[in-house]
C-alpha cells in the first residue's frame, strides 16, 4: 500500500513540474531547463561516486561526448535514433575507460578522469580544425525549449529511479562495503571491478544523454562551449552539498546551488570562479557529507533520550 501511495506521489509531482512550463516565459523555461539538467548530471553523478566515494571529473567528458553526437548525426539520422548513438558512443568509451581506471583510486583516479575530459577536449578541437576545417557545427532541430525540459524530466525520474533501486538491492550494498573497505569487499566474494563498472557505465550514459538532449537548446556548439570544466565542479559541488550517498541529496543541493550560479554569474562575471572555488572549499570542510547527512545528525541530537518504562526496567534489573 505504501508503495502504491508513493508511486500516486511521484505521477502527481511528474505532472505539475511537467505543467510548470506553460506558467513561464522563456527565460523561466530556461532556468527550469538548466535546473533539471544539473539535477539528472549530479544525480547520475551520485550513482557511482555517492556510494563508491571515487571522484569523478570526466563528467564534462560524456556530456561533451553526447552534444557533439547530436551536432555531427543531427543532419543525416532521425533525433530519436540519435539520441540512442550518443547513448551508445557514451556506454562504449565508459566501459574502455573504466575497464583501464577503475583500479585506481583516490588522488590518481580524480587526475586521471580530469585529465580525460581535457584529451577528449583537445581531440575533438584537433579534428574540427585540422580535418572539417572549422571549430563548431550549428544544430537546427525543430525542437522548443519546453520539450528539452520535459525530456530532461523524463530522465530525472529514470535516474533517480534507477538509484533508488539500486540503495534496495544487492548492488547497493556491495557498493556501500566497496566504499567502506574494498578489501573487505574483496574477501567476502564481491566481484568489485564488475560492480563499479557497471555503475559507471550506467552513470556515464545517463550523462551522456543529458548532453545529448540539451544540445538543440544552443544552435552552435563548440568544445570550449560543451566541454567546459565548470560542468564538472558544478556537478561535483552540487552532489556533495545535498549528499552523494542520499537518494535526494543530489537534487537537494543542484536547486539552490544553481539557482545561485545564475544569480553570481551575472552580477559577478569577474569574480565567479573566485566564488565558486571558495564555496567548494566551504561544503568541503563544513558539510562534507552532505546537508541531509547534517540535519540528521542534528535531529538525533536534539531527539530527547526515550526512557524505558517501568516494566522494561523491573525485567532489566531481574
Amino acid at each position: 500500500m505504501k508503495i502504491i501511495l508513493a508511486l500516486v506521489l511521484v505521477v502527481m509531482a511528474l505532472a505539475a513540474l511537467a505543467w510548470l512550463p506553460t506558467q513561464f516565459g522563456a527565460y523561466g523555461v530556461g532556468l527550469l531547463l538548466g535546473m533539471t539538467g544539473y539535477v539528472v548530471l549530479a544525480s547520475a553523478w551520485a550513482l557511482f561516486s555517492g556510494p563508491t566515494r571515487y571522484v569523478s571529473l570526466a563528467t564534462v567528458a560524456f556530456f561533451g561526448i553526447g552534444a557533439y553526437t547530436v551536432a555531427v548525426l543531427s543532419e543525416t539520422l532521425p533525433y530519436p535514433a540519435v539520441l540512442l548513438v550518443a547513448a551508445l558512443i557514451g556506454l562504449a568509451v565508459a566501459l574502455v575507460v573504466g575497464l583501464a581506471t577503475l583500479r585506481l583510486a583516490g588522488v590518481y583516479f580524480v587526475i586521471f578522469t580530469f585529465g580525460l575530459a581535457e584529451l577528449i577536449r583537445q581531440l575533438v578541437t584537433w579534428y574540427e580544425v585540422n580535418v572539417t576545417g572549422t571549430l563548431g557545427r550549428y544544430i537546427f532541430l525543430p525542437i522548443s525549449s519546453e520539450q528539452i525540459y520535459w525530456q530532461l524530466l523524463g530522465l530525472a525520474a529514470i535516474t533517480i529511479g534507477i538509484g533508488w533501486w539500486i540503495s534496495r538491492s544487492r548492488i547497493g550494498l556491495a557498493l556501500k562495503v566497496i566504499g567502506d573497505d574494498e578489501t573487505v569487499a574483496a574477501h567476502t566474494g564481491i566481484n568489485i571491478a564488475g560492480v563499479k563498472l557497471a555503475l559507471f557505465a550506467v552513470s556515464a550514459t545517463i550523462i551522456t544523454l543529458v548532453g545529448a538532449i540539451q544540445a538543440p537548446r544552443w544552435t552552435y556548439v563548440e568544445p570550449s562551449i560543451v566541454f567546459n570544466p565548470t560542468i564538472s565542479f558544478l556537478t561535483l559541488i552540487m552532489a556533495l552539498l545535498g549528499g552523494a550517498n542520499r537518494l535526494w541529496g543530489p537534487m537537494l543541493g543542484a536547486i539552490p546551488l544553481f539557482l545561485l550560479f545564475e544569480w553570481l554569474s551575472a552580477n559577478f562575471p569577474s569574480h565567479y570562479s573566485i566564488i565558486l572555488g571558495l564555496m567548494f572549499i566551504a561544503i568541503v570542510f563544513v558539510v562534507p557529507r552532505g546537508v541531509l547527512a547534517l540535519l540528521e545528525d542534528l535531529w538525533k541530537r536534539a531527539r530527547p533520550a526515550r526512557k524505558p518504562d517501568d516494566a522494561a526496567e523491573r525485567e532489566a534489573v531481574q
